[in-house]
């Protein structure tokens, strides 16, 4: 379901609007609002695609989406519980014309739940209008270390071979002479290419795209961190955690507490 289908937000009298949903289900279609967009997921996670970069919300993660940009949601777990909040911001804020991926910490969590009692409220309500008010004008504090967990797609059609190749074998020590034959580029011209058009080297985009796929295995539950390291191409769960930390700023131990 699209619930853009149902409601259009943009047409909507009002300067907040809030949305919960369990189990959301959305049109892969790509869509864009006059309003910016606060996507908070719960429970399980969720793939967001915005302007050309797919991000990753794992459970207790939000991303804040600028109005006018041009997004739309992708695969997900198959139980997730999704909280979006749409509101008007002035031109002037440059925080909220920025993407912005984030930890929710716990005192915008709670603001974040205490919202859900106006989920779908077309008209005024004054206590909710000023009680969103707030919590937006106080986003850009909340958000203290924006993760950068997103992956850029390509627009040279030179690495759509490598990058596929990339995203089915991630878990194997790959090398960049493998993917020189692969795009029939030399290896100078596609790491030039490579790292122009995605922002990282080679190596860093097969970490995060490992660290990606183990969110994904963590919040599914059914594997321990031992074999979601092993799972994921990592020789050692030392390894596993090391890289982990320095993506995500948080140990694997942390992120199983908040699943079960």
């Amino acid at each position: 379901m699209n619930p853009h289908d149902t409601i259009a937000v943009d047409e909507l009298d009002q300067p907040y609007f809030v949305w919960f949903e369990e189990n959301w289900r959305h049109d892969d279609i790509l869509h864009s609002h006059e309003k910016g967009q606060l996507v908070y997921v719960e429970s399980g996670f969720q793939y967001i695609t915005v302007d050309g970069n797919i991000y990753l919300l794992p459970q207790n993660h939000a991303a804040w989406i600028p109005p006018g940009s041009i997004h739309k949601t992708n695969t997900h777990s198959e139980k997730i519980k999704l909280m979006i909040m749409f509101a008007d911001v002035e031109p002037s804020s440059i925080f909220h014309h920025e993407i912005n991926v984030f930890s929710v910490p716990p005192v915008l969590k709670e603001m974040i739940k205490y919202s859900e009692r106006w989920s779908k409220n077309r008209s005024k309500d004054p206590d909710a209008m000023l009680f969103l008010k707030a919590l937006f004008n106080e986003l850009p504090h909340f958000v203290e270390h924006s993760l950068k967990l997103h992956i850029r797609l390509p627009e040279d059609r030179r690495l759509a071979k490598p990058i596929e190749y990339l995203h089915n074998h991630y878990q194997k020590d790959l090398r960049i002479e493998d993917l020189s034959e692969i795009s029939l580029l030399s290896l100078r011209s596609l790491e030039r290419i490579f790292k122009k058009e995605t922002g990282m080297t080679l190596n860093k985009y097969q970490q995060i795209l490992r660290i990606i796929k183990s969110l994904e295995l963590l919040s599914s539950g059914d594997l321990t961190i031992s074999e979601t390291a092993y799972e994921v191409g990592y020789k050692s769960v030392q390894a596993f955690t090391r890289s982990f930390q320095t993506v995500m700023k948080s140990r694997p131990t942390d992120f199983i507490k908040t699943t079960q």
